[in-house]
């Protein structure tokens, strides 16, 4: 089998999944989008994933993102950072996202800012929610009880436009469980910024219980493209 048959089957899968479980939670078809996560991958099975009609990539690292961005520039794609955000590395990853969906504290948005600025444009950015239990130590994200106030300082800055909430579930813990406590979260979240509707959440393993939660977008990577490959 073909790389690009390989692809194309775990596509067809994960599209497979998403529907039915777009059908399980009684929502449109078509409604929730994938991001498909390249972490590890080469830009050529980037380049089979635009072939195949996926437009929205997602990335961890900004090195490897920055110079996979560069090397498939020619394609209509949409760059979704999705990993720990460092902040001195901030305004270089506003230089080729086109969503940064990790904003888990107020010190990245001037640095975000500043970058988007100098790029000309508004940079769309989610706030990382944790949904770890209180007392846990926790993977990124803010706080719940934090959340209120990083929204207002992020709706509040230049260039940048608050988009909506991204969250892992914790490990350890039944998906559904925390993605039901992201619904509630993300329910008062919209009282305050309406048109922050997007909610990426759901991956390989729970994306099913994510969808069913509310998540507008699913982060998907082994189950598209199979095994990481070993890295140097």
């Amino acid at each position: 089998m073909s790389r690009h048959e390989e692809i194309a089957a775990g596509l067809a899968e994960v599209r497979a999944r998403i529907a039915a479980a777009e059908r399980a939670a009684g929502r449109p078809p078509g409604e929730v989008e994938l991001v498909v996560v390249t972490k590890f991958f080469p830009a050529s099975d980037v380049r089979i994933l635009a072939d195949l009609g996926v437009r929205e990539v997602g990335e961890n690292r900004h090195q490897e993102a920055q110079a996979k961005a560069a090397e498939v520039s020619d394609l209509d794609l949409s760059w979704h950072f999705i990993g720990g955000l460092q902040s001195n590395k901030a305004a270089a990853v506003a230089s080729y996202a086109d969503l940064v969906e990790s904003v888990d504290r107020a010190q990245l948005l001037p640095r975000l800012a500043k970058g988007a600025l100098a790029r000309g444009i508004t940079l769309d950015v989610l706030l990382q929610v944790s949904l770890d239990p209180p007392g846990r130590e926790h993977r990124a994200g803010v706080p719940p009880e934090e959340l209120a106030q990083l929204a207002a300082a992020a709706a509040s800055t230049e260039g940048l436009s608050l988009r909506g909430l991204m969250a892992v579930a914790p490990l350890g813990e039944e998906p559904r469980e925390s993605f039901d406590r992201l619904a509630e979260i993300r329910a008062a979240f919209l009282l305050e910024h309406p048109r922050a509707e997007v909610l990426s959440a759901g991956m390989s393993g729970d994306l099913e219980q994510a969808v069913a939660a509310g998540a507008t977008h699913v982060r998907i990577g082994s189950a598209v493209l199979g095994s990481r490959p070993p890295v140097g």
